[in-house]
């Protein structure tokens, strides 16, 4: 193949591709779960009493539960906005239904549904307090976020590699800790929206290792400047009803790591897994400067275990308006 030497000429070397990926990563929306299937149905005589059952199971599950819930609530409402963030990376063109923009559209629509069901379940459950969740939400769309791509697709797949293996986490572990509470439905939620995550993480996967058989140099230096600024979740520009940028974040992400939900670990084996999955450790046709960055990423996880065992999690809850 005739070497690539842009960003736009590999990421168009790579739509070529398009239909195999979506093919592999995408379900087809006749045959795809859709929130209703979850969750009571108004048109149905026994509606109320499905309801009463919805919120009995929830009594026993604890305030950290319902504050990450919560914030994992809003951050599905809010992703799909980031459409228009994607839309405007290097080689992805809006109108183009044939390319990246096709699979940008196909990858929103399926998250799109995340925060509906996310969303319904709370306001049915009596246990939250919607308006401050939906003044959260709107702050958090109207905000925008900065993760540090700009319009590099590079730096953006890593992104969205590492994010959607995060959630996958998150979404999983809620789904645990809701069976063990006596929640199945929020369970079977959970561990549904959790499945969806770990395809999307899979196909953005497959696009960095597409880029590093193309491109490996310009693709190293990349992933290990996504990972020297750290990969910031879209949470982390949460706010509450007061509107004031405050460190409504920390205190979620404490409540994240005192029920085990997402640890500074798990970040650790993320960045494991996309060693692993990258070839990271074997990867040889580096130039100069990638080498460098080859040491650097491969040297990130003992760096990050040490932090780790390090810090400590504070053990007060913080008081969130959204939690009843």
């Amino acid at each position: 193949m005739q070497k690539l030497h842009t960003r736009i000429e590999v990421m168009n070397h790579l739509a070529t591709r398009m239909p195999s990926f979506l093919e592999d990563y995408i379900i087809p929306i006749d045959t795809n779960w859709q929130p209703t299937d979850f969750l009571p149905d108004a048109s149905n005589d026994n509606f109320f009493d499905e309801i009463k059952e919805l919120q009995k199971a929830c009594k026993e599950l604890p305030y950290d539960y319902w504050a990450v819930l919560i914030g994992d609530t809003i951050t599905e409402e809010a992703l799909p906005t980031y459409e228009s963030w994607l839309m405007c990376v290097e080689g992805v063109k809006p109108l183009d239904n044939n390319g990246w923009a096709r699979w940008v559209k196909a990858w929103t629509a399926e998250e799109n549904r995340h925060g509906d069901l996310l969303n319904r379940f709370l306001y049915l459950s009596g246990k939250v307090n919607m308006r401050a969740v939906e003044t959260s939400t709107q702050y958090l769309i109207a905000d925008g976020f900065d993760i540090g791509t700009a319009q590099d697709p590079y730096k953006s797949f890593v992104y969205t590699s590492f994010q959607e293996l995060a959630t996958n986490i998150s979404h999983r572990r809620t789904a645990s800790l809701a069976k063990n509470y006596g929640s199945s439905l929020l369970s079977r939620i959970c561990g549904q929206i959790a499945a969806d995550e770990l395809r999307h993480a899979k196909a953005y996967r497959a696009f960095i290792s597409a880029i590093f058989e193309i491109d490996p140099s310009e693709m190293m230096i990349a992933f290990a400047q996504m990972m020297k600024q750290k990969i910031v979740m879209p949470a982390h520009f949460l706010r509450e009803m007061n509107g004031e940028q405050s460190s409504v974040f920390g205190h979620f992400s404490d409540a994240a790591q005192r029920i085990g939900v997402y640890t500074t670990k798990d970040y650790i084996s993320i960045m494991e897994s996309l060693l692993k999955d990258w070839n990271i450790s074997t990867m040889t046709g580096l130039n100069d400067e990638a080498c460098k960055a080859q040491d650097y990423v491969m040297g990130l996880p003992s760096r990050f275990l040490k932090i780790a065992e390090r810090t400590k999690i504070p053990t007060c809850e913080y008081k969130f308006s959204w939690v009843l």
